[in-house]
């Protein structure tokens, strides 16, 4: 799994950059490719499509916005594709507002969202966003963490669930294995809900 890619910007396009890191150009799919400057040195964050039809990198200009796509992909019937497109206009902050609001007029405006969608996005993730605050309580190097959560959302536990968990553990100089150990210990003892 790639978490991110750095280097140079080749080609944009509306919704694909192609980014040379190292002797490999590789071509990825993003929200909005005039988020990217060609000849630019860039950090692209990623998250690899692997299904039985498909294949492909998605690439993105924020780690929030990484996560805001890995959110919207968690919801039932929403898949990359209509996750990306739905990127394309709100930052992830407003779409994160929108969905704790309720508002889904806001959300059926976004490219691939209909009333239906629009409605199990807010049943499935309304509650279970993480705020800053939230993710602030987490002790420790943030980035050092952002390895386990990223797994336990793999596993497909909330955002909440796993910045709670990892806010219980003070252990900086833990490996990662044993925070993730740690963190599903919290999770499977039902301490977070």
């Amino acid at each position: 799994m790639y978490y991110s890619l750095t280097g140079t910007i080749l080609e944009t396009k509306e919704e694909q950059i192609a980014l040379q890191a190292g002797e490999i150009a590789f071509e990825l799919s993003v929200p909005r490719g005039s988020d990217f400057l060609m000849g630019e040195r860039r950090t692209v964050y990623c998250h690899e499509v692997l299904n039985e039809s498909e294949h492909y990198l998605c690439g993105f200009a924020t780690k929030a916005e990484k996560e805001a796509f890995l959110l919207l992909c968690s919801v039932k019937g929403i898949g990359p594709r209509t996750a990306l497109g739905a990127l394309r206009e709100p930052t992830p902050d407003g779409l994160y507002r929108a969905i704790e609001a309720g508002n889904t007029s806001y959300l059926r405006k976004l490219p691939g969202i209909g009333p239906k969608a629009a409605s199990q996005i807010i049943l499935d993730l309304k509650g279970h966003l993480a705020s800053e605050a939230g993710k602030k309580k987490a002790k420790g190097d943030p980035a050092r963490f952002e390895e386990v959560r990223e797994a336990l959302r793999g596993l497909g536990f909330k955002i909440r669930q796993v910045d709670e968990a990892l806010s219980k553990i003070d252990a900086p100089n833990l490996p990662n294995e044993e925070i993730l150990r740690l963190a599903l210990r919290h999770l499977r003892k039902g301490s977070v809900q």
